[in-house]
This record gives structure tokens, sequence and C-alpha cells, in this order.
């Protein structure tokens, strides 16, 4: 049987890659290209293959197995169908089409036909990607917490298809393979620059069920190329930057965060270059010598059509998220009591009642709910998924992050920081069954104060002015000014500059040189010259 059993259809922007690629491994027999120009410049590059643009044809030779396909995106599925109804086994180039659904009956054609179908995420072949995996499989950056990619570049600008699927599929089919799941949420946004209907950038947000996240930013309108991998684990990180040699394109950072006293701190260590010249190969050609291996074996290749259907499905909820956004775009909305030259931000899904007064510059995110009576004001950051009041007042300059609840009878005072998953509570001794609305206990965290993540603040307390309450911690007495507790119940640790950086014993801050004494709240700024 003859080695020569391979056809190339489309051999332009990359297609000529996998041209050169299968002439060199002695398996290309035929290079189909409708356009003139490319077979001109085919012929005189390969003047004892066959050149042609009569696709029937080359589907007809019974000599050849194996097809190619290298054209635009939105020919992949009629290509490769056609190639796998003769008979033949495919090769198709991301993606592996544009819908969901025509994936679904490629690879449903390839199991009848008992033919190879093969996905050209060439990542996947990738030396850099290939020891990064075996080193995540080892254990070498503990448990995984989050990976993002960045593919930019002032490259070719494509009509058939948006930068979405022309770029994310790489790095979708890496992180998949990575997590070893399909994510649990999809989201992304985007900009139309140069054509009103077509994305030229994106930034996709993925979530997964064991609570990794992950962010893919893709561009072609980038001033020049990047293509970077960050794997983040509790006990490293990872980083595949493809631009760089071979010498320094995978990285190791040691890095950790440690957590003192209920505050994270960053450990760094030494970089470790990881050697990839004992395994290196160019990956386009290591892509296609996995086809011909599956070809040869008929085992299924580790970028098959259900990998490419997994793709796939991310590709299409990322779309039809960019679609959304595309046609419902966030207003900014007044109440009532408002006046009309304030301006402030609200976004679609976000809900405030009639009687709510915000400030200039405010900003109230996805699924928040602000009840009548309640006072927001200026400059204030309101996260996803937030509710205040009613009859809450809020000072300037607070940022509240995702998952609070700010309940009648809390006032924040300026500059008050609520972390992600704090908690306030406003009865002492709730009941469902009996309303207990006459016995609200306010609380009052006064300016500058500091509430971690998931920390609990009993109702009927006071949180002193640049108070610090530890990440987790319950408070249930009091917090002076300053004071930085820890724990459940709450316990003080030490102090805090309004700065945000732990004090000295003699109440000195390293950080920002200002000095502190005690008083009958806490501390106060020392008085100099005193």
């Amino acid at each position: 049987m003859s080695q020569k059993r391979i056809a190339v259809v489309g051999a332009g922007y990359w297609g000529k890659n996998l041209v050169r690629n299968f002439y060199q491994l002695g398996a290309l027999k035929t290079i189909c290209d409708g356009a003139q120009a490319i077979r001109d410049e085919m012929s005189k590059a390969y003047p004892e293959l066959l050149v042609t643009d009569k696709l029937d044809a080359v589907l007809n030779d019974p000599n050849i197995q194996g097809v190619v396909v290298s054209v635009p995106a939105a020919l992949h599925y009629e290509i490769a169908e056609k190639a796998l109804q003769a008979g033949k086994h495919v090769f198709v180039e991301k993606p592996l089409s544009l819908t969901y659904s025509d994936g679904e009956k490629l690879v449903r054609l390839a199991e009848e036909r008992k033919k190879v179908l093969f996905v050209g995420h060439i990542l996947q072949y990738h030396a850099a990607v290939i020891t990064l995996k075996a080193m995540i499989k080892e254990g070498k950056i503990g448990r995984l917490q989050y990976i993002y990619s960045r593919r930019l570049s002032l490259g070719k600008i494509r009509r058939e298809e948006n930068i979405l699927w022309s770029f994310a599929p790489h790095d979708i089919s890496v992180i998949l393979s990575i997590t070893g799941e399909e994510p649990s949420y999809v989201d992304t946004v985007g900009g139309n620059f140069l054509h009103a209907r077509i994305p030229d950038v994106t930034m996709t947000n993925l979530k997964f069920p064991s609570g990794i996240g992950g962010h893919i930013f893709v561009s072609w309108l980038n001033p020049y190329k990047e293509q970077k991998l960050v794997i983040v684990g509790s006990n490293g990180m990872l980083v595949f930057d493809d631009t760089e040699p071979v010498e320094t394109k995978l990285v190791l950072y040691p890095h950790t965060i440690n957590w003192q006293d209920g505050i994270p701190i960053p450990q760094k260590a030494e970089h470790v270059l990881i050697d990839l010249k004992p395994i290196w190969k160019e990956p386009l050609r290591a892509e296609c010598e996995a086809y011909l291996s599956a070809m040869q074996t008929g085992t299924l290749p580790y970028t098959c059509g259900e990998e490419g259907l997994r793709v796939l499905k991310v590709l299409e909820a990322s779309q039809k998220s960019l679609e959304q956004k595309e046609s419902s775009l966030p207003k900014v909305r007044k109440t009532e009591s408002v006046e009309q030259n304030t301006d402030f931000f609200i976004h679609e899904t976000a809900i405030v009642d009639a009687g709510v007064e915000i400030g200039k510059g405010t900003k109230i995110w996805h699924f928040s709910h602000v009840l009548s009576g309640s006072k927001i004001g200026v400059n204030c950051n309101i996260g996803q998924n937030v509710v205040v009041g009613a009859d809450v007042t809020i000072g300037n300059q607070c940022k509240i992050q995702n998952n609070v609840s700010v309940y009648k009878g809390v006032t924040l005072e300026d500059g008050v920081f609520c972390g992600p998953s704090m908690v306030f509570t406003n009865i002492y001794n709730p009941r469902a069954e009996i309303s207990k609305m006459d016995h609200v206990r306010p609380t009052l965290v006064k300016k500058g104060a500091t509430l971690g993540a998931n920390c609990t603040i009993v109702c009927g307390l006071t949180i002193g002015s640049y108070a610090f309450v530890g990440a987790g911690a319950v408070a249930t007495k009091n917090v002076p000014n300053h004071a930085l507790v820890v724990g459940n119940p709450a316990r003080q640790i030490g102090w805090g500059c309004i700065c945000g950086e732990r004090l000295t014993n003699d109440m000195h801050c390293t950080a920002c040189g200002k000095e502190y004494e005690k008083t009958d709240d806490g501390l106060s700024l020392k008085v100099q010259g005193v």
C-alpha cells in the first residue's frame, strides 16, 4: 500500500503548513484548493503532487485514505461530511463545525463508517502542554484553583467566523483537558469594532463544579502576538508562553498563598525553567503524526470527534451569552427620588424599588435588589446578588462584594468594605413562625472598616473605624477602632493602620509611617510632636 494516501483540502493561510508537514512525512498525494493563485503556488512548490480544484475527484480516488480539511470554518461540516460519506478518514481543523448539532452528526457518521474523525486542536500535541498536564497530574502545583489564557494578535482577521470561534477553541480544548470536567457556568462579553456583527474581542468566564475558575481572553486587535496560559494551584503556578523560545516556554513558579491570622500572605519563590528539549517536536508535525497513527492503528485519537464536541458545547454556550449581551445592553435607570442630573449605573438584572436614594457614580451589579427607603452614597460599588434594606443607610465609597445581604437596622459609614458572602444579622433570636421585626437590633459599621469574606456580624454591635474583621470570623461583641479580630468567637490579635497594613507592637505602620496611640475606643492617630 502506498504511503502517499493523504489529500489536503484548502492550502491557504494555515493549510499550506499542513501541506508541508504531510509532504515531509511522505504521506501527501493530492492538494485541493479552489483558488487558482494557490494552486499555481502549490504546483510550483510540489511539482510531483496532484494539484486540483475538483473535490469530487479527490473523494472518488480509491488511493486517498485520509482527507485533511483546512478551509474556512463555515465549510468544515459540508466537506467533512462528504469525505466521511466517501469512506475517508477525516482531519478537520478547529472548530469541528459551527454548531453542536452538525458536530454531533459528524461524530455519529464517523462511528457508522468506522473512520477516524480527528480535530485540529494542535495545543494537545505541544510539548509544553503535554508536560504541564503531566506535572499537574503528579501534584506539582497542588490543587487546581484558577486557569486563564490570553490569545491575542494583529493577524489574519476573518469574516466567516468571529474571534471567539477562530481563536478560543485552542484554549477551551486545553482547559477542559486540564480540569477533566465540563464548566457549570459560562459567561462571555465582547466588542465589535471592525464590523457591526462580528466580535473582534471576547472575554469568556468559566466556572467548574469542582470550584476551579477560568478566563479566556481572545483578540485580533492587539498590537503584538501573545499566547499565554497561566495555571494557578494551591502549591504553585505554571506559565506557558508560546511566543518564548523552547528553553523558556514553560516556567514553574512555586509561589503559594499562606493564611496567617486570617490574612492571606503571598509567599514567592524562585521560578524554575522546565526543560522541553528532550521531547521537543514541532507541534503541527506531532499532530500530523498522531492523525497518521490513528489511521494506521484504528485507535481513537486524543482530539477525536467527541473531544471536539465538548469544545463546541462550550463555544455555543459562549456564543449564546455573547448574543444576549449584544442584544440587551445594561441600561442606566433612575428612581423617582433621584434628581434627573444624578448619574449612576444599575445593571438590567438588578431591581431598585421606588423611594431609594443613590449617589452619583455608584454602580449596582447583576441580580442585586435595593429595597425601598434605603440610601446609598456616592461612588459605591454594589456587587452581584446583593440585597440592601429596607431602610438601610450606606455611606460614600463603600464596596459590597458578591452575595451579601445588608439588612434593615444596619448602617455603613463611609469607606466600608464588605467581603464576599459575609453575613449581617438584625434579630438576635429569630423564629420562622413569629414576626420579630420590632426586635431589630441596630448594627453600626464605622468609617473605613473591613469585613472579611464569609465573616458574620451578630446584630447590635458597633464595628470601629478602620477595624478589620478577618475572613470567616464571627463577631459577637463590639470591635474597637483599628482592631484586628479573627476566629469564632472573634478575638483581637493586633491592630491595623488606615492603609490596611498591620501595626507593629509600638503602634507604628512600617508601610506608610503613621503612628497611633491607644484610646478608650481603640486607637487614634498620634498627634505629631506630642
